[in-house]
């Protein structure tokens, strides 16, 4: 195994047992979402984190991004789906959340569906901010309904 550069270990989630990997949400199991945002530095349910999130042609690319976390996975890792500036407007696979600490633009965001990430602890570089409880709740809803999570 290669050993990891300096600029390797200044991007969490990016390699090793910490990567942030795409799942197939529908074959995750029982997923439990929940808000419980704790501004301890930790990824909670309810934050939104920044961490690498991978490309979806899946080749090894991917950026650094905010995801927001959804729920909290019985081995400690979390269900997270990713934020992004670009509009989506009328695009079911996407809820509009506005705009937050998260893009110091200031920019609206919307958060993807259509993708789930599989976060660890370990594998984000920080914690931007605690989405409010009715926006969380406005895109637990639409995953909910997706995947039937509970």
């Amino acid at each position: 195994m290669a050993e990891l550069t300096e600029q390797d270990e200044q991007t969490p989630g990016r390699f090793g047992a910490s990567a942030t990997v795409e799942v197939e949400a529908h074959q995750v199991g029982r997923v439990h979402t929940e808000y419980a945002p704790d501004h301890d530095g930790d990824p909670d349910p309810g934050e939104i984190v920044w961490t690498w999130v991978p490309y979806e042609e899946r080749d090894g690319r991917g950026k650094d991004r905010p995801v927001l976390v959804v729920a909290r996975e019985p081995g400690g890792t979390l269900l997270a789906v990713m934020l992004s500036s670009k509009g989506h407007d009328r695009d079911a696979d996407w809820v509009p959340i506005g705009a937050g600490p998260w893009d110091r633009s200031g920019r609206d965001s919307w958060v993807a569906l259509d993708r789930v990430m599989r976060v660890h602890d370990r594998g984000m570089r920080r914690e931007a901010c605690a989405l409010d409880r009715a926006r969380f709740d406005l895109v637990v809803h639409a995953l909910r309904r997706r995947y039937r999570w509970s």
